[in-house]
């Protein structure tokens, strides 16, 4: 695990709130509406990768879906997701670790990742994220990432723009591009920040 990573993101959710962070999100409203054009069943396994406390899982289990993981660096992060949760706290699979060094038991149905996957600047970390997911997503595939309008850093740190051909061509060819988006999200201090979300479907199966 990075632990300058690490320590960074323990920091931020030790020490701030979510109306002091701009990826809040009350109602995640792009995520929700790609889930449901998944057509994904209420059983299916689910991850949230670099969830931190976005409230995304309280509407997937609002929904009624049984089967949800929410993957994040901060531990700091999903203690807060669990405190909030609250009696439907254990209804959620929790895993602590830098994406990099996830090491999944059997295969998602669908991967959803909103402002994480962009963090990774280097060819060879996002060589391995693309390992992890070719190996372990089942059917769909979301992420979500600034745009080429949107901003060079978040949270202090460095990340990554793309367009949807951009992306789509990152994950190809073992996925496809099913659609994808353009959304301006409104920060808590009423900045905007514009990202580029897109929904793949998996094109052909790895060992």
């Amino acid at each position: 695990m990075n632990d300058l990573r690490k320590k960074h993101w323990e920091h931020v959710y030790d020490t701030k709130s979510p109306d002091q962070v701009s990826w809040t999100q009350l109602t995640p409203h792009v995520s929700l509406q790609l889930i449901e054009s998944s057509g994904i069943d209420k059983n299916a396994r689910i991850i949230d990768v670099g969830g931190g406390d976005s409230r995304l899982v309280d509407h997937l289990l609002d929904e009624g879906f049984k089967n949800i993981t929410v993957l994040d660096i901060s531990g700091k992060a999903l203690e807060k997701v669990q405190k909030r949760l609250g009696d439907r706290a254990d209804q959620v699979n929790y895993v602590t670790t830098d994406i990099l060094d996830f090491e999944p038991e059997g295969k998602y149905d669908l991967w959803h990742d909103r402002a994480a996957f962009h963090f990774l600047t280097k060819d060879e970390d996002i060589r391995t994220y693309l390992s992890i997911v070719n190996a372990h997503v089942a059917d769909s595939l979301i992420v979500g990432t600034f745009s080429k309008r949107g901003p060079l850093k978040c949270s202090g740190l460095e990340v990554m723009q793309y367009d949807p051909s951009e992306l789509a061509e990152v994950f190809k060819p073992q996925f496809e591009k099913s659609e994808c988006l353009n959304r301006d999200h409104e920060t808590p201090f009423r900045t905007q920040q514009n990202f580029t979300f897109c929904r793949f479907k998996k094109t052909r199966q790895t060992d």
